[in-house]
């Protein structure tokens, strides 16, 4: 076994709840548990028996061996196993020579818990177990089996333990959870393992192919938002459009897959996703909590929100609205643990986060939308129906603001909204400097027929509008979010020659110059771009 590598003691009368305990961390931490009892049926040979048969052929063990039976046993097994496991527990041992014969074996990776319960409280959950159990083998009373001279003796092991707990005045799970911190199975709170990527403009930064380029590098990818905003990935040439999970699920496929809380979710189009990248339970979590969206949602955004303030009606925000409402809802809120499709991915998403903690694993926040769209912080009410920043991400995931490690804010050339509503009257928001796709074309060398095309949005495939890039906007969203590094995309609408630039000193001086104003402006270097659609596209400037 390695430094890394733990196993845990448990000791305690009976019905003190040790199986409990070690079945708790065998399904939440993935723990091999190891049964005292099956260890001395392997010693007799398979010759079983009943409890008081067994309590006397163990204390014979425990005096011809000085109690080392079980420590051999224990390293016997680990010798047979070709990867140990992390965390192995031992349910249970009974006297104290047991637990020095295993601390003498494995050494300072052995940690003793004792748990204990009032006599009443123990008598009671014994008497409970054998009335649901119709084959239960403990066919003596209580008193017959407390009578026993080791089990009369199991109390004074709590004098020899690391943690006590008495499990009468502790429910089940806060007893988990205290081992759990003892074993270090929370990792460290101060390390920072997590990275977040969000928009700093409007939306359509190309978040998405940044997200997938990154991807590789991390254990767990996180996607928050619901299907009202799509990030497109170049997967050899072919695109994908990515609503509701990770855009580098496809391209990471050792990475776990997370949809936290916050998220709000169109079941038929997270299916459908699901299917596309053939993603499989136990790769896929979903929070139990996550919102899902009703027709009527769509309905309702489709008649008051579409041609306002050209909403793509998605349905986001008339549920996001509903669950803020609670019980006064006009529909009733369904969540991620009301579906049974879902039922098969759903897992707290804190739960899959701390065990990628407790293992230094790297964590990607993927953003939607941008700072401009922030519905507490952009020009409502030309917003959208969450918080888009660093801080309204993580809040939305379950993580907190100190694993932070890296904040990247994506930026394109020339920032974009979504086309205004097709009746002239309402508007998609404000933006300052207007331009037009044919001075764009004229800018860049680019085919005007190409812009067209491609500038359409993810979601409802309508035109985008353009403009200068907005220096007072960077500000603003450098303001919001503290990024640590930049990420500036769409550099071939500078220059249609950039295409083709593998390298930072291939771009034209009017691309440095801009790279050297947001700098200066953001407060943090410009460590990735992107000069085209691909990873090959993707400059890489990054120290980290």
């Amino acid at each position: 076994m390695s430094s890394r590598e733990r196993v845990l003691v448990i000791s305690g009368p009976i019905g003190a709840g040790k199986s409990t305990l070690a079945e708790g961390l065998v399904t939440r931490h993935g723990a091999r548990r190891v049964s005292s009892r099956a260890l001395l049926l392997a010693r007799l040979e398979g010759r079983g028996g009943d409890r008081r048969s067994l309590q006397e052929a163990g204390a014979a063990l425990d005096q011809e061996t000085n109690g080392r039976w079980v420590a051999d046993s224990v390293k016997e097994l680990l010798q047979r196993e070709e990867v140990p496991p992390s965390l192995l527990v031992v349910d249970a041992v009974r006297v104290a020579a047991q637990v020095e014969a295993l601390r003498q074996a494995l050494g300072s990776r052995v940690l003793h818990v004792h748990l204990t319960a009032p006599e009443p409280e123990l008598a009671a959950r014994y008497d409970q177990r054998r009335a649901h159990a119709a084959s239960d083998p403990e066919r003596t009373s209580f008193a017959e089996a407390r009578a026993d001279a080791t089990e009369r003796g199991v109390e004074a092991l709590a004098a020899r333990a690391d943690l006590v707990l008495d499990t009468h005045r502790h429910p089940t799970e806060a007893v988990r959870v205290q081992v759990s911190a003892l074993l270090g199975l929370y990792g460290r709170d101060t390390e920072r393992l997590v990275d977040v990527l969000v928009g700093g403009q409007y939306g359509s930064e190309g978040k998405g192919q940044i997200a997938a380029y990154l991807a590789p590098e991390y254990d767990v990818l996180v996607r928050v938002g619901g299907p009202n905003a799509g990030h497109r990935v170049y997967e050899e040439g072919v695109p994908y459009t990515f609503h509701l999970l990770p855009s580098g699920t496809r391209v990471a496929p050792r990475a776990r897959v997370v949809l936290g809380p916050g998220a709000v979710l169109d079941l038929s189009v997270l299916l459908r996703e699901i299917d596309d990248c053939r993603l499989e339970p136990g790769r896929l979590f979903i929070d139990p909590q996550a919102l899902l969206i009703e027709s009527e949602d769509v309905a309702f955004e489709e008649a008051s929100l579409r041609q306002q303030i050209a909403s793509t009606a998605r349905g986001v925000g008339a549920a996001t609205a509903r669950k803020v409402l609670r019980t006064a809802a006009w529909l009733p809120v369904r969540f991620a643990r009301d579906s049974a499709e879902l039922g098969p991915y759903l897992r707290p998403t804190r739960e899959v986060l701390e065990d990628a903690y407790a293992r230094g694993g790297r964590v990607l926040v993927e953003g939607t939308q941008g700072a401009g769209l922030s519905l507490h912080h952009g020009d409502y009410p030309y917003v959208t129906s969450r918080d888009t920043t660093a801080s309204g991400c993580l809040a939305e995931a379950g993580i907190a603001p100190g694993r932070v490690r890296k904040t990247l804010l994506v930026c394109r050339t020339y920032p974009i909204r979504v086309q205004n509503p097709d009746d002239g009257v309402g508007t998609s928001g404000p933006m300052v400097g207007e331009l037009s796709w044919e001075e764009i074309a004229r800018r860049s060398g680019l085919p005007l027929d190409e812009l067209l095309a491609q500038e359409r949005t993810s979601t409802t495939n309508r035109q985008r509008r353009v403009a200068e890039f907005d220096w007072a906007l960077l500000r603003k969203a450098a303001a919001l979010n503290a990024p640590t590094d930049v990420v500036l995309t769409f550099l071939d609408y500078l220059a249609a020659g950039h295409r083709s630039a593998r390298r930072i000193e291939q771009l034209t001086p009017a691309a440095h110059r801009l790279i050297e104003g947001i700098e200066r402006v953001a407060q943090a270097p410009v460590s990735l771009l992107s000069t085209g659609f691909g990873f090959r596209s993707i400059l890489d400037r990054r120290a980290w």
